[in-house]
């Protein structure tokens, strides 16, 4: 199987703050591919200034990691069925609440994938379903976690 890797780098501008737990939480994510992210806390858990507004956040990464899984997977499965996807535009949205270990969890993740078909062949609303939960199905990151992760699909009507 494959392996990826990430590097997180993170340094200290000073150590009187640090020691105060009042220092910066903005970092940076590497991928292999030579991109870097610009990360931080997120200001919902931690508050500005020590968190970086302008930065991605575990949180929103995690979601947006769902998601995009999610749509590599339905992309792949409408054009094996024949399907020839114009566009695909998902709002993904995750809810925080405690688990019953009361543990603060990422309990649930919808997905409101908006999808637009070109040509001829368009799904009706029931083989738009299939083709998601297909999808769900075979997403890795959404069988990795525990999350319940719950599919809203827009059919967009030419």
């Amino acid at each position: 199987m494959a392996t990826y890797v990430a590097t997180i780098q993170w340094k200290m501008e000073n150590s009187e703050d640090f020691r105060k737990n009042r220092y910066s939480r903005a970092h940076t994510w590497s991928f292999d591919g030579g991109i870097e992210v610009p990360a931080s806390s997120s200001p919902h858990v931690v508050p500005l200034p020590m968190s970086e507004e302008n930065a991605v956040d575990p949180e929103e990464a995690f979601i947006a990691s769902i998601s995009s899984c999610h749509m590599l997977w339905f992309l792949s499965i409408a054009a094996r069925s024949g399907f020839v996807v114009e566009s695909y535009v998902d709002s993904a949205v995750g809810t925080m609440s405690k688990d019953d270990a009361g543990k603060i969890v990422i309990a649930s993740v919808t997905l409101s994938p908006k999808t637009r078909f070109f040509g001829d062949k368009q799904p009706t609303f029931a083989e738009l379903e299939v083709l998601h939960h297909e999808a769900h199905e075979s997403c890795y990151i959404a069988n990795s976690v525990k999350s319940e992760i719950h599919c809203k699909p827009v059919l967009e009507l030419i």
